[in-house]
């Protein structure tokens, strides 16, 4: 299975995830909307963070589910973390936060964040 690196604007924070990019998603919820990501949801156990996580800040709402880190130096979001429905630690990477891909080659499914 392919590997890919990816960080925040600044290289505060690192990681690499594995696996097939097969498509991604757009979620329409207050946050999503705002930071325009392209969410790509992986097993915590494919992911590998190549910073402390004190490097980072973390953000939460509504229902304190989805725990949304971001870079406190230049503000991005390179991930997010949460738990499937089937109960499985869940990675939601922003692909446009990996290295060298072709973002007009990947599928995107629009979601209805908005909506629930």
């Amino acid at each position: 299975m392919p590997k890919h690196a990816g960080s925040c604007h600044c290289g505060q924070i690192a990681f690499e995830v594995e696996g097939d990019i097969d498509g991604a998603l757009a979620c329409n919820c207050s946050i999503c909307a705002r930071r325009a990501s392209l969410l790509w949801f992986r097993p915590e156990s494919a992911f590998v963070l190549r910073t402390p996580t004190s490097q980072m800040a973390t953000y939460t709402f509504n229902r304190h589910a989805i725990k949304h880190h971001f870079c406190p130096r230049c503000g991005i979001h390179p991930y997010g973390e949460g738990t499937a429905p089937d109960g499985t630690r869940t990675i939601a990477i922003n692909l446009r936060c990996i290295e060298g891909l072709d973002l007009d080659a990947i599928p995107v499914q629009h979601f209805d964040g908005k909506g629930l």
